[in-house]
């Protein structure tokens, strides 16, 4: 019976549960791969013709240029784990998760939250996806709908490419940003020839579509439930509702000492949300500024203040959601030096002249989205990529006879696909969602194949 079993178990796995486990054993920690780009491009620095002082600087130039970038990132993803501790929050979330009756249900409800979070801002899409995995995945299993939670996790981490072309896109908005470092080439860009041109817009919906429709098709048909991850589980424990909290908060009040009710009281976290509340109001409406990083982490703040209630509550929340930002404290540095020797050497400029001295009006989107692959391979930033690779791409696509804004755009496309392909954000996604990125990384190559073949397509037909 037990040989059986394992026989049917093995007859059912999809060649894709098999691509997933072998791409588990053959790929290695984000840390190493670090290290082996590091080796591969300080070789190709030299290779190509520059000092080895030069090379060496560029890669000591680089190492901590990422620093306040990585405190962004690591408030993102702490603080998105504060918000989605809240009550409020797993209350949404627990509501849509409870919708579902079908596992193709639990994907198409899933896949548009997350999209939809992303398409409004890139971090909250990134930090939140695989929380919204966790609960979905929780209650299925508890209806006994049979989800592969890694999985699930995967297509939440495609889900989020949307904000490629959303309202977050750095690119894009730099470029309609006036005195910006291209404008003397290519002028200012609306965002309606760019984020809300046909092909951006085709991009969004149709991949979104066509992931639900993906992820129905490969789902495995032998499923490792959430179950399996404790510590994953974890995460998703039923929300007490906010009525239960205040009462359990005033029964043992006179239980605490002067200092333990300052911390539950709700003046101390409402005074913190009025300071905040104050920078939010001076910088969109004063200064007139965009949203940005430290814009968003303030408004990520303000939310996490308000909806725990009291200090007390939000520390509470703190110190569980601190777990989810190990990957990023040393890897983002580790990163930031691989970039540094293609910005401040001449690997990333040759590499993409020599594509765009191939190109054709037809084939210049291909090569500038596989240009874009690569870098972004190296390169965590998008911003930091279109800064590298702007002008050339730019100029190139002048050459051909298509506009800047179809190289950006294709820029995009293979900057999302580099994502996908590198551990760098598998390695974040799997810190907050608690499990190793291995166990789903496999399932995002095959996501990042449809993206890329359906970004190529949009922007070499369509307008933009």
């Amino acid at each position: 019976m037990i040989f059986d079993q394992k026989s049917k178990q093995s007859f059912q796995e999809t060649w894709l549960t098999r691509f997933s486990r072998l791409m588990a054993r053959l790929v290695p920690d984000a840390i190493s791969t670090s290290i082996f780009l590091l080796a591969f491009l300080f070789i190709v620095a030299l290779g190509i013709g520059n000092t080895l002082t030069a090379t060496l600087d560029a890669y000591y130039r680089g190492l901590w240029m990422l620093l306040p970038f990585t405190m962004q990132m690591t408030l993102i993803l702490v603080l998105s784990s504060v918000l989605g501790a809240t009550p409020l929050f797993k209350k949404i979330v627990l509501a849509l998760s409870r919708k579902p009756g079908t596992a193709f249900q639990v994907i198409v409800v899933s896949v548009l939250l997350a999209a939809v979070l992303s398409y409004l801002y890139w971090g909250l899409g990134l930090a939140l996806a695989p929380l919204i995995a966790i609960y979905f995945c929780t209650e299925a299993e508890r209806k006994g709908i049979e989800i592969d939670f890694p999985f699930l996790l995967a297509v939440m981490a495609a889900a989020v490419s949307v904000w490629q072309y959303g309202l977050s896109a750095s690119g894009p908005l730099l470029m309609a940003t006036p005195g910006h470092f291209l404008e003397a080439t290519t002028g200012i860009m609306p965002l309606r020839t760019t984020i809300w041109s046909p092909a951006a817009i085709f991009q969004v919906t149709g991949f979104t579509f066509a992931l639900i429709i993906a992820a129905r098709v490969l789902k495995p048909r032998t499923s490792q439930p959430i179950s399996q991850f404790p510590d994953s589980c974890t995460l998703a424990e039923p929300a007490r509702t906010s009525e239960t909290r205040i009462a359990e908060d005033g029964q043992d009040g006179g239980e605490h000492n002067y200092s333990e009710r300052l911390e539950r009281n709700r003046i101390i976290s409402a005074v913190m949300c009025i300071a905040l509340l104050s920078w939010l109001v001076y910088h969109f409406w004063i200064k007139r500024a965009s949203l940005d990083l430290n814009s968003l982490n303030t408004f990520l703040l303000l939310l996490c203040f308000l909806l725990h209630r009291n200090v007390h509550n939000f520390s509470q929340a703190l110190q569980g959601a601190v777990v989810s930002c190990w990957p990023v404290l040393v890897l983002y540095h580790l990163y930031a030096g691989v970039a540094g020797l293609i910005q401040f050497t001449t690997v990333g400029e040759s590499f993409a002249g020599l594509l765009a001295s191939v190109s054709t009006k037809y084939t210049f989107p291909l090569l500038t989205a596989i240009a874009g692959t690569v870098v972004a391979v190296f390169v965590p930033s998008s911003g930091g990529q279109w800064v590298i690779q702007g002008y050339v791409t730019a100029r190139a696509a002048e050459s051909v006879g298509v506009t800047a804004q179809c190289g950006m755009l294709a820029l995009g496309v293979g900057d999302q696909m580099g994502n996908l392909l590198s551990p760098f954000w598998a390695v974040v996604i799997a810190g907050i969602a608690r499990i190793d990125f291995r166990k789903f990384f496999g399932y995002s190559l095959i996501f990042a194949l449809l993206w890329f073949v359906l970004g190529v397509f949009a922007f070499t037909f369509l307008p933009c």
